[in-house]
């Protein structure tokens, strides 16, 4: 079996008024396809209204982290996908 890790991404709407609840569904739509497993969706608040989004979930190693940026990134009203955490799962 291959290794398993955590990794959670941090995604930044566009604007504060972006529908954060259409971020969370096509996340989680594609992290699943992408192989992600155990999936969980926080908000943040950031400043003047603006909320970040904050997508963990477990994966493959070999999926690698570009796959998960560039497709989170692509999400329609997302400025941006960055990597917060990435580590190994044990147990």
């Amino acid at each position: 079996m291959p290794p398993i890790v955590v990794i959670i991404t941090k995604l930044m709407p566009e604007a504060p008024d972006t529908n954060l609840e259409a971020i969370k569904h096509e996340a989680e739509i594609r992290i699943k396809a992408l192989g992600g497993s155990n999936i969980s969706i926080t908000e943040k608040p950031i400043a003047f209204g603006l909320k970040s989004v904050h997508v963990k979930t477990d994966m493959p190693e070999e999926k690698g982290t570009d796959a998960v940026e560039a497709q989170l990134a692509s999400i329609p009203g997302v400025s941006s996908a960055t990597i917060e955490d990435y580590r190994r799962a044990f147990g």
